[in-house]
């Protein structure tokens, strides 16, 4: 009889119970996560009812490999554009979440008398929500369009972020044993090197090599090209010191900016399917039946202080971050459970060996009790939420209604930020190319020159100039290049912010000078690096346009790699219409843009332009065919039909920027939602909305009215006021002002 490596017979056990646990639970309506974890249990060394596997090592090895693929799929799906688009509320709430579970899972391990090794990895294990879980939950009960699932799917993409964070300053935590601030920041700051490293080389690189290999690509090819990037930056984080699951977080973030993203999120499921069951599986393998019984009562506290910790927290951050009583409570009531992070941070102390065998198994256990009360806490999170508006006092709701209403405010970015963003942005940016540039030179082509070319000075020259040739550009860019757009013009063309300017110009210009003798001083001493530095300094501001041009073809191949994803949509819907040669073309409109605010009754587009606005796309609503009385709103993506010289007209209009009145000098007018009581001498009394000219006058539009308790959100022009009325208005608030002084002076002249 021919002899079966008990690796297969394992597998055939693992996939066995897997697929029968499965049908099980999808029968049940229950997540499979929690299928796979009883499938382990069943399997393991730990249950004698049924057969057990035999190398539970070799198990752990393809385990690893499940949690590579299970985070290069969730890289796939992240995109770093995504992060960048979440609002200022989802990460007020994750950040505010993750600090309290943190120290609330510290503090729960101290009290129960663990280690402190212990106590710290329980507080990061109870920081991140279940992404799958969550997901499935809002799909089941049919609440993803509702506004705080909008919020949640936001703080799971911070939370992912987080997590992989967590996963370095743990691992770091775990070799020292000790709290060390020096250690953890260097780490932090060593992290985000990398990750801005490899997130500018790899957009740069990865989809133009794509690109090039596309016709010669077919499913099989592109899935064997997709799994080798995925682990050789796998190895490449694990050999600069981090774990190889935040390397496959980073390639798959990568791929996520390219046209083939879609495509191969589609080919890797059944790889990332199979191997992340193997992987939960072997979670479920070691917990411990009798563990389990005999860690029943800190389950049970870990549990609570799990759900009600959750709650609080991203209830309060959802409170602080001013959006209301009802999104804050159904918000924090949809995250309160724990799921694979959490398994992935156990496991990790388990193979670093710094936490007890107990951690697991309760993690394990509290995940599967928080994942079945997941979807009990969001279907009640409504009536929950009304049972404590009826117990909260009437001045506490005000209070927060009127604060909620207070953070709905709209600041435009001043002249000064918009500068001191993108001076950073650039600082950061290129000193991190240049730096990563100057260690790859010293560490790798060095030794090769010195080894197969020439040695000593010769070799040590040779590498400095082929160095600089690739480190020209990027120099250049940081010490030289004069910032664009018409925030700089404006700060220069007002004396008073020159030699600030100026400042931070010289700022740039040292640390340029800085990295260049950075890479001199590994091979000349230090005269010869001042005056080489200063002579190469020299040398970008003499062949300046020369390196400008390298520079820009640089940038945009960069630019247009890492927008592909929607030039390749834009192409699919610029479609020309033969024989009248008109198209389907998108524009973007910009906050700035003269159009906000205005209908397209207003603008009057099709006898204007002779272009026809077909549908409007504003974040995840798509407006098609937008009324006439439809108004347009910054950020909106317009489809545009039209003849190429009516939607260039079209296009150069909508670009036009119409910069508002101010108060003062300098600076950019503040918009919120203010209120207005109509009073007896006010000028609006007895008035229509149309007839008192609020929108002329304060270059606002009204929103709301409240009349005896009822309230009317956007009122018809026709609409007149009474006295007592409450109306909103959206607007600047010194211009909403004035409608209070106007009525002051009436009175007074009367």
């Amino acid at each position: 009889m021919t002899h079966l490596p008990h690796l297969i017979t394992d597998l055939g056990l693992i996939l066995g119970a897997a697929g029968v646990t499965t049908l099980l639970f999808k029968k049940l309506k229950q997540p499979l996560v929690l299928g796979y974890i009883i499938a382990g249990l069943l399997v393991g060394p730990n249950v004698a009812l049924f057969p057990t596997i035999f190398e539970i090592e070799s198990i752990t090895i393809w385990a690893e490999i499940g949690v590579i693929f299970l985070l290069f799929s969730l890289g796939l799906e992240f995109s770093f554009k995504k992060l960048v688009k979440v609002g200022g509320a989802s990460s007020v709430m994750a950040f505010t979440e993750v600090v309290v579970m943190l120290l609330l899972g510290y503090l729960t391990g101290k009290l129960l008398g663990w280690s402190t090794m212990d106590s710290v990895f329980l507080g990061g294990i109870l920081s991140i929500s279940s992404t799958t879980i969550i997901i499935r939950a809002f799909e089941e009960l049919g609440v993803k369009s509702q506004r705080f699932a909008g919020l949640v799917f936001g703080v799971l993409i911070v939370e992912d972020l987080v997590a992989i964070l967590l996963l370095v300053l743990l691992s770091t935590l775990a070799v020292s044993q000790q709290f060390a601030g020096s250690e953890m920041l260097t780490e932090v700051l060593k992290l985000a090197f990398f990750l801005m490293v490899w997130f500018l080389a790899g957009i740069f690189l990865i989809p133009t090599f794509l690109r090039k290999a596309g016709k010669l690509m077919n499913d099989e090819t592109l899935l064997i090209v997709s799994l080798a990037l995925c682990l050789l930056m796998v190895m490449l984080a694990a050999r600069v010191g981090f774990s190889p699951a935040l390397g496959a977080f980073i390639m798959g973030s990568i791929l996520a900016e390219t046209t083939k993203a879609e495509k191969i999120e589609h080919l890797i499921s059944s790889v990332k399917d199979l191997f992340g069951a193997i992987f939960f599986v072997s979670v479920g393998m070691l917990i411990n039946p009798a563990m389990i019984l005999t860690y029943a009562g800190p389950i049970a506290v870990i549990t609570l202080v799990t759900l009600v910790g959750k709650f609080v927290s991203i209830s309060g951050g959802g409170l602080i971050s001013g959006q209301g009583l009802k999104t804050s409570i159904q918000s924090g009531m949809s995250v309160s459970q724990i799921g694979e992070f959490s398994f992935i941070i156990a496991t990790l102390g388990l193979t670093l060996k710094v936490t007890s065998d107990f951690l697991y198994p309760v993690a394990v256990a509290v995940s599967a009790i928080t994942t079945f009360t997941t979807p009990y806490m969001i279907r009640y999170s409504e009536p929950f939420y009304r049972k404590v508006e009826g117990l909260l006092p009437a001045r506490w709701k005000a209070g927060l209604d009127e604060y909620s209403s207070g953070t709905q405010t709209v600041s435009v970015t001043s002249d000064w930020q918009q500068v001191l963003k993108s001076y950073a942005m650039d600082l950061a940016m290129f000193t991190a190319i240049s730096a990563a540039i100057i260690v790859l030179a010293a560490k790798y082509l060095h030794p090769v020159i010195a080894a197969n070319v020439v040695e000593g000075t010769a070799g040590d020259i040779i590498t400095t100039v082929l160095t600089m040739v690739v480190l020209a550009p990027f120099l250049w860019a940081l010490a030289v290049r004069h910032a664009k757009g018409e925030a700089p013009a404006r700060l220069w063309a007002n004396h008073n912010y020159r030699s600030l300017i100026i400042v931070m110009k010289f700022a740039r210009i040292g640390v340029a000078i800085l990295l260049i003798g950075l890479l001199l001083i590994q091979f000349f001493s230090v005269q010869v690096t001042i005056l080489v530095s200063l002579a190469i300094l020299a040398l970008l501001f003499i062949f300046t346009k020369r390196i400008q041009q390298f520079y820009t073809r640089i940038e945009n191949r960069f630019m247009n790699n890492l927008n592909a994803r929607e030039i390749s949509e834009a192409a699919r819907m610029h479609h020309s219409l033969v024989p009248w040669n008109v198209h389907l073309t998108s524009l973007d409109v910009l906050p700035e843009a003269a159009v906000v605010g205005k209908s397209l009754l207003e603008l009057q587009v099709r006898e204007k332009y002779g272009v026809n606005i077909a549908l409007i796309e504003r974040g995840e609503r798509t407006i098609m065919p937008p009324t006439s009385h439809e108004r347009i709103f910054p950020g909106d993506k317009l489809y545009v039909f039209g003849a190429d010289e009516q939607i260039q007209t079209f296009r150069d209009f909508i670009e036009a920027t119409m910069l508002p009145e101010t108060d003062g000098e300098g600076g950019k007018e503040e918009v919120s939602l203010q209120k207005l009581l109509v009073k007896n001498d006010s000028v609006l009394l007895h008035n229509s909305i149309r007839e008192s000219g609020v929108r002329e006058k304060t270059k606002g539009l009204i929103v709301g009215i409240e009349r005896n308790g009822e309230r009317l959100l956007n009122p018809d022009s026709h609409f007149v006021f009474e006295e007592g009325d409450i109306v909103w208005i959206v607007g600047s608030p010194w211009r909403i002002k004035g409608l209070e002084v106007a009525r002051q002076e009436s009175s007074s002249v009367s």
